[in-house]
């Protein structure tokens, strides 16, 4: 099983993690053990699908109570298909079932928070305006829905896109209109993916360029709404619009820039979570053992501006 920490780090590092099998606990943390991963990410559905299955009560206390017990920080990424922006009254009907089934499942299990794509503006030929419309109708019920947990409520996620099509957020300055659309909810947060922010335009490799990044994100949102990110190297140039995740140190962000924002202010407190490549297609691959590597170096790089 996971180790308890001693003392909870500056940024816990870790990844997200399988739960097909045993579970969440069972599969799911000891998959974080083999790995060193201080936090976790987990799907609580098919994410390219829209079924909301209900949880295993029991499963759900046994991780609950394994987090809680090792300071071990969960959260929840919902399906990728969401998407308020879109034209199709179908898919936001469903976006809305989908996300209001991430955001208690993850108050079931202890999670801090739901990460969710924020989309891409589809109805109405494509106006931001109309889309942003479309979020603030469907999402705001959604919060309200949350009161119920008190001071235990998960917070909502923004995570912005590589800046593919019509994507209504990709670059920092991009949510302040998201999050106005939502009247500032205290309960929104902000998902930073490194390789989407790259991809977007943001060249975290740039000198000064993790400063820029954070500055602008302040400006955006305002200060304590940087909740979890998304440690990603990349495989595409900055500005290329393409989510290609690379290992850590392996891609054109490059360690260096992943050693800035460990050691830069805005991140203080917010853990951070791989999704890079595993070598599932490798004939030689050890399960875990790319992931352990990344995390290793994030690890030895948090420790190094510690020091």
């Amino acid at each position: 099983m996971l180790l308890v920490m001693d003392s909870a780090p500056r940024n816990p590092i870790g990844a997200h993690v399988p739960v097909a099998g045993k579970g969440l606990a069972g599969t799911g943390l000891a998959y974080a053990d083999k790995v060193g991963a201080e936090a976790v990410q987990v799907f609580v559905a098919n994410p390219r699908g829209w079924a909301t299955p209900a949880g295993n009560p029991a499963h759900d206390l046994a991780f609950r109570t394994a987090c809680a017990e090792r300071g071990v920080p969960a959260y929840v990424h919902a399906p990728y298909l969401i998407n308020f922006g879109s034209d199709s009254a179908a898919t936001v009907e469903r976006s809305a079932e989908s996300l209001t089934h991430s955001l208690h499942r993850s108050a079931a299990i202890g999670a801090r928070g739901a990460v969710v794509h924020t989309g891409s503006a589809l109805c109405g030929g494509g106006t931001r305006a109309e889309a942003l419309a479309q979020v603030r109708e469907q999402v705001l019920p959604i919060l309200d829905g949350l009161d119920r947990y008190g001071a235990d409520a998960p917070w909502l996620l923004l995570e912005p896109t590589a800046g593919q099509g019509s994507s209504l957020c990709a670059r920092m300055e991009d949510l302040a209109a998201y999050l106005a659309a939502l009247e500032h909810h205290p309960l929104v947060g902000v998902c930073l993916d490194t390789c989407h922010a790259f991809a977007a335009g943001h060249d975290l490799a740039a000198p000064g360029g993790v400063d820029q990044l954070f500055a602008a994100l302040h400006e955006a949102v305002g200060p304590g709404r940087l909740r979890l990110i998304h440690a990603n190297d990349s495989q595409d140039v900055a500005g290329a619009r393409k989510d290609r995740h690379e290992n850590i140190g392996a891609g054109h962000i490059g360690a260096p820039a992943f050693a800035a924002l460990l050691a830069h202010p805005a991140t203080a407190g917010v853990p951070l979570v791989i999704e890079t490549p595993d070598g599932r297609h490798d004939p030689a691959r050890i399960e875990g053992a790319r992931h352990a590597a990344d995390i290793a170096l994030l690890k030895q790089l948090r420790d190094r501006t510690a020091g």
